[in-house]
């Protein structure tokens, strides 16, 4: 019984050791661009470019897959950005994948709202608080306005409205990034 247990240790401890061997000369680095091409992104993981999230759109750029112009909620200010970053020409954005809009969010009316929680379901920040059967509400300032709760919801109580430009709401749209250095 000893010997079986002495057996399975210097084992284990041999595959650790391979293991953590393996880890450290194998190891491979995410690529640093496509990390700074994210971080310029809105992060509203909306998908009108054509991709699932912002993380695949930037890997796309990166590859010379898309152009940097497929970005509505970005709008120019993204597009300038992202081509000073990657020392390219800022190009329009392309009407393919939307226009460009001030800042919305959804509200829904919580006289309709019948707690079906499709719309929770649907928004890919969290933005949406309520439970099934309960009325819903849309915490602002976590909405992106990517309008993909307004499909799903079988009874339309959701509507996508313009943020008011108050002084009191103004502020550059990307201050971690100065911050962060990525700008």
């Amino acid at each position: 019984m000893i010997t079986a247990i002495t057996t399975l240790t210097l084992l284990a401890l041999c595959f650790g050791a391979i293991l953590g061997y393996a880890a450290v000369k194998f190891r491979v680095e995410g690529d640093p661009i496509v990390a700074r091409v994210d971080a310029l992104l809105p992060q509203t993981q909306c998908g009108q470019c054509g991709y699932p999230g912002c993380r695949p759109y930037a890997e796309a750029i990166c590859n010379g897959e898309v152009d940097i112009n497929r970005c509505p909620p970005g709008g120019e200010a993204t597009i300038i950005a992202l081509a000073d970053l990657l020392g390219v020409e800022p190009k329009s954005l392309d009407p393919e994948m939307g226009e460009e809009r001030g800042p919305v969010v959804a509200v829904i009316d919580e006289q309709t709202c019948i707690g079906c929680t499709l719309c929770i379901q649907a928004c890919p920040v969290d933005a949406i608080l309520g439970s099934a059967k309960q009325m819903h509400t849309v915490i602002n300032t976590e909405c992106t306005g990517c309008e993909l709760c307004v499909e799903p919801c079988p009874v339309d109580c959701i509507a996508i409205v313009a943020v008011p430009c108050e002084p009191q709401r103004w502020r550059w749209p990307l201050p971690h990034l100065l911050a962060e250095g990525v700008v």
